[in-house]
């Protein structure tokens, strides 16, 4: 079936408030209002107040509130409307949700799932178009998913649900009104692994979220040129699948990490990392990567064009990776 991103995601909230009744979902507009950005639209009137229920804006109020919840064996989506609003709930998701179980020498589980609009793009200013979910891969007791295509966005979430563990999930906002064919029969996938979205001889192309599309564009563009790109979806950015990671950069012997984080200390880094220290003499290049530039992300279309990772950028990085082997 034609569907969308969006759809998909709600699609996917439908399923699990159906499938089990310890499940709901709280933030901030997703009863009445529909969700900022929709993904919960009309899910009020299908479940009532109780399983969708609207907060006050206090993100460190009602992460804590699904916390509790969670402890007492609930098992709650708590959506915050987009990831810059996040750091108002850090101490909740760092110091409580990721190290419980830990401190509680296994006694008590945190059975949470996070989701939060993720990314630039969008004209939303330095303070509403930050990619931080490198930042949160930094932390022990987090899973950290980045759905980019529809079955993901579809499937995720009923997975996460099943972790005793927090799970943090990053929508990118370019990607909800995305569309494409959906089986009938899509359910519940794997967040154990990186997906190969693209298979190529020459050059391993890896990256997650928004920066997917443009990925596959650069791939196609190299393609024309003689150049077969590997594109690694890496879907978990915690924990990293380096299986599927490393086996394409020892296989095509060059890699390029597109990251719209930032790139000192981002992600990005991190995966460049590990290939070096795990796949060094594989390379017959230096891994390259492409990230956004080092400042607040500007409101102007243009600038913020320019600042952010494009199908160009990675193109380029790519031939010059291509060419160093």
């Amino acid at each position: 079936m034609k569907t969308t991103y969006r759809e998909a995601m709600r699609a996917a909230i439908r399923d699990a408030l159906q499938r089990d009744d310890r499940v709901f979902l709280m933030g901030e507009d997703v009863g009445r209002y529909g969700g900022c950005f929709a993904v919960s639209l009309g899910l009020l009137e299908e479940f009532g107040p109780e399983r969708i229920r609207d907060t006050p804006l206090s993100e460190s109020g009602f992460v804590g509130a699904g916390i509790g919840a969670a402890l007492g064996g609930m098992r709650p989506i708590v959506e915050i409307m987009t990831v810059n609003f996040s750091l108002l709930a850090l101490d909740q998701i760092l110091n409580n949700a990721a190290t419980l179980h830990h401190m509680s020498g296994g006694q008590f589980g945190v059975p949470l799932v996070i989701r939060m609009t993720t990314g630039a793009g969008r004209q939303l200013a330095a303070q509403h178009s930050h990619s931080l979910e490198g930042w949160y891969a930094h932390i022990p007791g987090l899973r950290i998913l980045t759905p980019a295509v529809l079955a993901d966005a579809r499937g995720m979430l009923w997975t996460a649900l099943q972790d005793p563990d927090p799970v943090l999930i990053f929508e990118h906002g370019s990607l909800y009104s995305s569309a494409g064919d959906l089986p009938d029969d899509a359910g519940a996938v794997d967040i154990e692994h990186a997906a190969v979205r693209r298979p190529g001889t020459d050059v391993t192309l890896i990256t997650y979220g928004g920066t997917l599309p443009l990925t596959l564009e650069a791939a196609d563009t190299l393609s024309a040129d003689g150049i077969e790109a590997e594109v690694i979806d890496l879907r978990v950015l915690r924990p990293v699948d380096d299986e599927t990671v490393l086996a394409s950069a020892s296989k095509t012997h060059r890699a390029v990490v597109i990251d719209e984080g930032w790139r000192s200390g981002g992600l990005a880094a991190e995966v460049s990392a590990r290939i070096t220290e795990a796949a060094f003499y594989d390379l017959d290049a230096p891994v390259a990567r492409v990230c956004s530039a080092e400042v607040p992300i500007p409101y102007a279309g243009h600038l913020e064009a320019a600042a952010l990772p494009s199908a160009e950028r990675v193109v380029a990085a790519t031939r010059q990776v291509v060419r160093h082997g």
